[in-house]
């Protein structure tokens, strides 16, 4: 089997980490969000791995030669001279997608999810037609555009975009597998998979739902990488709570605290619920950490407390500092002692020497 994840371009919704690494080598729950993909298209079968990319694909080669021979997958970057959308970047690689007549995945790269390719690729070859969609219910559908099947059955009617009254709560999930006669459809041009491509095929009574069980987010943006955070950890500890810190340890309050091996804890800490903490981090003592990723390398010095926050690779926390309100810090960014920070989007490198009590961007 073969896949094509959809990695695109500079990453921007989630600044500033994006400014040290592309978008898909930034750790979710201590692994580049990638590598949570790759591991199960790998398990899934699958041996050839497109990346479209039109962003530095120089770093990701570098990091992800390594996973070629420890997943036994062939990973080829499809670089796009211009951004080609959803869809062009499937003409673009046809020659790998297209070349046999086995199915393909499609993904983007800032979903996560327990993605059930096995299944999905059981279902898709049952029903015989030429492409199938993962889709996942929302309590809010008013904001997405929704898919709406024909009654009691999985093929799709029709896309409605952003309804303002309830006709489905069903959406688009950003996972697919498709036909290669699929790429007959699709010109080597900036195109829309969902717009330009997907209705033609549910029109012509070919396009399928597969119904998603569990957790789903994408984690594009610093709000719903937290919200992801939460739902990952939840779904940690139901299937897999060996991966977590075990709850009678002295620091974990209210579970689901995922920590690295080589980080440190001081004395007196409370951490969790919903806290990752990167290796070698080192945290003080008396600290508070809550609905949190600490990226490897940083620094949280002795009282201080983070909230819905995440801080960057080699940041210091200074001590009784205080973090929240969705802040990011870059890459080396220094807090000072006793400062408040809400919200704040703070760049790499920079040092924080007075409160920023409204969400900003500090440049």
């Amino acid at each position: 089997m073969k896949a094509l994840i959809l990695v695109g371009g500079f990453g921007t919704r989630l600044r500033p980490l994006t400014l040290t690494l592309p978008k898909p080598l930034v750790e979710f729950a201590n692994k580049p969000m990638i590598l949570h993909q790759i591991e199960h298209l790998a398990k899934a079968g699958v041996r050839d791995i497109v990346l479209a990319v039109n962003y530095r694909p120089e770093i990701m080669v570098a990091v992800l030669k390594q996973y070629e021979e420890k997943f036994n997958v062939k990973i080829t970057f499809s670089v796009e001279t211009e951004p080609l959308g959803t869809a062009g970047p499937l003409a673009l690689a046809r020659e790998i997608l297209g070349k046999d007549d086995s199915c393909f995945f499609v993904l983007n790269s800032d979903v996560i999810c327990d993605y059930p390719f096995d299944k999905l690729a059981t279902f898709h070859k049952a029903h015989g037609g030429e492409g199938t969609i993962i889709v996942t219910k929302v309590d809010d559908p008013s904001k997405y555009g929704v898919v709406v099947n024909h009654a009691n059955s999985s093929k799709i009617e029709r896309f409605v975009e952003k309804p303002q009254t309830f006709i489905s709560n069903k959406i688009n999930a950003g996972i697919y597998v498709l036909n290669p006669s699929v790429l007959d459809r699709i010109e080597l041009k900036p195109t829309s998979i969902e717009k330009e491509v997907f209705p033609f095929i549910a029109e012509d009574g070919q396009l399928h739902t597969f119904d998603l069980e569990g957790f789903w987010m994408d984690v594009g943006q610093p709000k719903d990488f937290l919200i992801g955070t939460c739902l990952y950890l939840s779904h940690l500890a139901k299937n897999q709570p060996e991966m977590l810190a075990s709850p009678s340890c002295d620091y974990v309050h209210k579970g689901n605290v995922l920590v690295d091996p080589s980080a440190k804890i001081g004395k007196d800490c409370r951490i969790g619920p919903n806290v990752v903490i990167g290796p070698n981090c080192v945290i003080g003592d008396g600290v508070r950490l809550q609905r949190c990723v600490i990226l490897e390398g940083a620094v949280v010095k002795d009282f201080a407390w983070v909230h819905s926050s995440i801080i960057g690779w080699h940041s210091s926390l200074g001590r009784w500092s205080r973090v929240e309100g969705n802040s990011v810090l870059g890459d080396d960014v220094t807090i000072k002692d006793e400062i408040y920070v809400n919200g704040g989007s703070i760049l790499p490198h920079k040092s924080i020497a007075a409160n920023i009590t409204e969400p900003q961007i500090i440049m």
